[in-house]
């Protein structure tokens, strides 16, 4: 990872951060001891001062997967006020407002219809067909090219 990661202090400044396979907690072995086990290192390098974090493969597993949720919540949480387009301009990624949470897998248009593949959290998957002009409302919407 670098700096251009979007990571930063509590300050916004950017903190370039360093992962590293393989790493070996600093311990004393007594002679005759097995090696340390293998640990993932993490070094993050804010103006303040540098950072050294250790962990094993298990637990840097974990702390991804916690990373990758988050990331998840905060994309899918809901914008300040949905916003409303016409069904012709939906887009892969773009978030239906309502209950209960469905995306846009993809849009394909013909003639004056849209034929819109929806896919719900559960992973079940459907097309519903719509006027091109039809106001969809969106809860999120990704960037553009995203």
């Amino acid at each position: 990872m670098s700096s251009g990661t979007g990571i930063t202090d509590a300050d916004g400044h950017p903190v370039p951060v360093t992962v590293t396979a393989g790493e070996h907690l600093p311990v004393t072995v007594t002679a005759g001891a097995p090696d340390p086990a293998p640990r993932v290192g993490i070094r993050l390098t804010p103006p303040a001062g540098e950072l050294l974090w250790s962990c094993t493969p298990e637990a840097a597993r974990e702390l991804a997967a916690a990373l990758l949720r988050a990331a998840e919540e905060t994309e899918n949480a809901p914008a300040e006020r949905p916003v409303t387009v016409e069904a012709g301009e939906l887009r892969r990624g773009d978030v239906r407002d309502g209950d209960r949470a469905m995306t846009v897998e993809s849009a394909r248009t013909d003639g004056s219809t849209v034929h819109v593949t929806w896919k719900s959290g559960a992973g079940r998957s459907w097309t519903q067909a719509y006027a091109a002009d039809a106001a969809v409302t969106l809860k999120r919407r990704l960037p553009e090219g995203r």
